[in-house]
């Protein structure tokens, strides 16, 4: 767990999946009687293939499954435990290509619109949803963040995302209109100990502790409800927006790629296929020969 965290710089959710599919391998090595690592060898890797795909796991578990494998007899390898990695050999699945789900620009209107703007919470959930729409961040990032990593003046706000990799994402008059309120007259009311929180947490839950990923869930979902969008939104489903209008805007694709965190180009391209997309469907409605 170190390893993944500190050296492959893996989030904590990644490197307890790969923690799970680990433990998977060693308890079938040991029911197939490989109590010494040195004798894994590719046809053992190909027997564990076999036993996952019997499991009727999805490609996407079966490449993550076989990819922590990969990384786990590498480490070996280094460690000079073993002298040869079996699963070098073993083809990852190939994953089909999903184009992310989005809102276009009016349904994200009506979400923006929902929040009642005469309670704390309402200023919390009017400021949460005009920061993940404002900047594309992570609900995990925005869990994560304290009044300090927000500078108003300057529209930034200092993020840390997927292991650990700090960032900084900008954010426009409306989100920060939307914080200023809340942070002014709603935080101090969700606050039990507002003199001693002051300098914690950005967005505080009904305890007045730091909110939790899975309340931002639940409440981007009420809120895509009331809008009546006829479509699952998640706060991913939001940071998807962001970036499909940030480039049907005509923004730079590495800059939308910094704002977002990516480490690849290629992750952030598949935006590029959505705004084509949407082209398509327009053209196909519009043009009297399409």
């Amino acid at each position: 767990m170190v390893y993944v965290k500190q050296e492959r710089n893996l989030s904590d959710h990644t490197a307890s999946n790969y923690f799970r599919d680990l433990t998977q391998l060693i308890k079938f090595l040991d029911k197939q009687g490989y109590l010494n690592l040195y004798r894994v060898n590719v046809t053992t890797a190909r027997q564990f293939l076999l036993f996952l795909e019997e499991k009727k796991y999805s490609r996407r578990s079966l490449a993550r499954k076989i990819s922590a494998c990969r990384s786990f007899f590498k480490y070996l390898g280094r460690e000079e435990v073993v002298h040869e990695n079996p699963f070098d050999l073993i083809s990852t699945p190939k994953l089909p290509r999903k184009l992310p789900n989005f809102l276009y620009l009016e349904e994200m209107k009506k979400m923006l619109d929902q929040p009642k703007l005469d309670t704390p919470y309402g200023l919390r959930d009017k400021a949460m949803l005009e920061l993940l729409y404002g900047s594309g961040m992570r609900v995990s990032e925005t869990v994560k963040l304290d009044i300090n990593d927000v500078d108003m003046e300057g529209g930034e706000v200092r993020v840390f995302g997927k292991g650990r990799k700090e960032r900084v994402v900008l954010i426009g008059s409306h989100a920060k209109a939307a914080i200023n309120e809340y942070l002014g007259a709603g935080r101090p009311k969700l606050s039990v100990r507002t003199q001693k929180n002051l300098k914690g947490a950005v967005f505080l839950g009904k305890r007045g502790t730091r909110i939790t990923s899975r309340s931002i869930e639940r409440m981007v979902e009420k809120y895509a409800r009331r809008a009546k969008l006829d479509k699952k939104v998640t706060p991913h489903t939001i940071r998807h927006t962001f970036a499909t209008h940030m480039l049907a805007g005509g923004a730079d694709l590495r800059i939308v790629q910094e704002l977002l965190g990516h480490a690849s180009l290629s992750t952030t391209q598949v935006y590029t296929h959505i705004t084509k997309e949407r082209m398509k469907k327009i053209y196909d409605s519009h043009h009297p020969r399409a």
